[in-house]
């Protein structure tokens, strides 16, 4: 099959720091071409030389057949590259229509604006991925996988040959996660290259041909995706070597009750009811607009419950602001660690001291080396990446960064623990160690929640589940029953 793209000994260095070390990547016209690697390893800088957006430092790039010692973003255009980057590059205040034809109108040097000709061409774009929306609508009132919807189209508007998937499936769903694959198999079989950029295991071997590995900026491996196996894929990624997750031994779950929610209703989910036990890890999944978030909140003082009951270890209690909660040992770990869980601007010291202030100060002055000896100590209890706390907590990889908002709830010593998409856009080698943290934290008795649509994750961390559809709760599966063929029919 020809390369419709080869890339040679591409190397790029910022302020001395060196992103790729001489990459090479091989990709055949018509194929799906997964670049892998964690956070760090240099596929996004690759995508952007590709694209034009950086100029190499050193290296050639051959595309169909033509070498370009440094393409630029008009050659990539003209060449029918096309990139979708994980924020779409929407515009959010305009129309569908108007994202869709933007900017053909804009490469043709039109003066004036033609409400028809926008709409023809927009029209065009969706039915080439039989897409169903309104193109009046504004695009920042659409769910996320609408809004990849619309990047795909307008990327087929340049006529793309080749294009760019860069983390596609971070903020969606299963069934959206499935949408997108049929639609990728859609453009492969018009005879368009996609370049998959992601670290999700179960993804990469579903939709992909071949593989590429990076790690610390430099090739691991390319192959066949039938030459790779699970194992073989975690270790090229990390370096390390994992004990396989499922083969834990099954735990007794306690007697001693320490939560229970009785028929309880509130903004998003009505009469729900289930109990946690003492050191058990239970699963809370279901679909995107399911309830499971807002039941979440509920717990933990933010989404006011109007009706029903929650109970811990024997006592109702009102929940009506995240104060009572703290008070009686509940934590929430976020669903957007970026905007609800961290401050990205202060130090890791900072964000993880934030819920110890007053035991951590003298008579309502900070004691500096109480935060910073507490800080350093859940760096090395966690594995934390980092050459110094006092560094930003913007410096941090996602999994990393994940680690500090658990880190700023482990430090003050909760009894429940709830964790709403715990390794949401992180590497698998943050992954397994978030679990097997998890893990840990149960069996020495600490009680969990975790909320996640990921049903491959449920299964290999939970003790039990229970399912959520349409704000109601629809079904539980004991451990005995908890797998993923039962969770995608339940969650279906």
């Amino acid at each position: 099959m020809e390369n419709i793209l080869s890339v040679k000994g591409i190397k790029k260095s910022f302020g001395g720091v060196h992103a790729l070390k001489g990459v090479d990547l091989t990709i055949k016209k018509g194929e799906t071409h997964c670049l892998a690697g964690e956070n760090g390893c240099g596929k996004s800088t690759i995508i952007k030389v590709i694209s034009g957006f950086y100029k190499p430092d050193a290296g050639t790039i051959e595309v169909n057949g033509i070498v370009h010692p440094h393409m630029t973003p008009s050659d990539a255009i003209k060449a029918g590259i096309q990139v979708i980057y994980q924020d779409f590059s929407l515009f959010p205040n305009l129309s569908v229509m108007e994202n869709l034809a933007f900017n053909q109108v804009l490469a043709n040097n039109e003066k004036f604006v033609n409400k028809k000709k926008f709409r023809t061409i927009a029209e065009e774009a969706i039915q080439k991925i039989n897409f169903d929306v309104d193109l009046d609508a504004r695009v920042e009132q659409l769910p996320v996988a609408d809004k990849q919807l619309i990047a795909i189209s307008r990327a087929l508007v340049h006529d793309a040959k080749f294009i760019i998937m860069d983390e596609p499936t971070t903020a969606l769903t299963s069934k959206e996660v499935n949408r997108l694959f049929d639609i990728i198999a859609e453009l492969k079989s018009k005879g368009i290259t996609i370049l998959f950029v992601s670290h999700k295991l179960d993804e990469v071997f579903e939709i992909s041909d071949s593989i590429t590995v990076l790690r610390s900026g430099e090739n691991v491996i390319s192959c066949p995706a039938s030459e790779m196996t699970e194992d073989k894929f975690t270790y090229y990624m990390t370096g390390r070597h994992f004990e396989n997750e499922s083969s834990t031994l099954p735990k007794e779950i306690s007697k001693e009750v320490i939560l229970e929610a009785q028929n309880l209703s509130a903004k998003g989910f009505e009469d729900v009811s289930f109990q946690l036990h003492k050191g058990e890890i239970l699963g809370v999944t279901g679909q995107l607009g399911s309830g499971r978030t807002e039941l979440s909140l509920s717990l933990f003082g933010l989404n006011r419950p109007v009706s029903g009951k929650i109970i811990m270890e024997g006592q109702e209690v009102n929940l009506n602001s995240v104060q009572e909660a703290q008070k009686l040992k509940i934590a929430l770990v976020p669903e957007d660690r970026l905007t609800e869980g961290l401050f990205i601007p202060q130090s890791i010291t900072d964000n993880i001291t934030v819920t110890r202030l007053n035991s951590l100060s003298n008579m309502g002055v900070l004691n500096k080396g109480r935060l910073m000896n507490e800080a350093s100590t859940w760096v090395e209890k966690l594995e934390i990446a980092t050459q110094n706390p006092t560094n930003a907590a913007g410096t941090l990889s996602g999994g990393n960064q994940q680690k500090v908002v658990l880190a700023k709830w482990l430090s003050d010593n909760p009894k429940i623990l709830i964790l709403n998409g715990p390794t949401v856009g992180v590497d698998i080698g943050a992954k397994y160690d978030i679990h097997k943290l998890l893990k840990q934290l149960a069996m020495q008795g600490m009680s969990i929640i975790v909320v996640s649509d990921d049903t491959a994750e449920v299964v290999s961390l939970c003790d039990r589940a229970i399912v959520m559809q349409g704000g109601k709760m629809t079904g539980a599966l004991e451990k005995e029953d908890l797998n993923t063929v039962n969770l995608n029919k339940a969650t279906v």
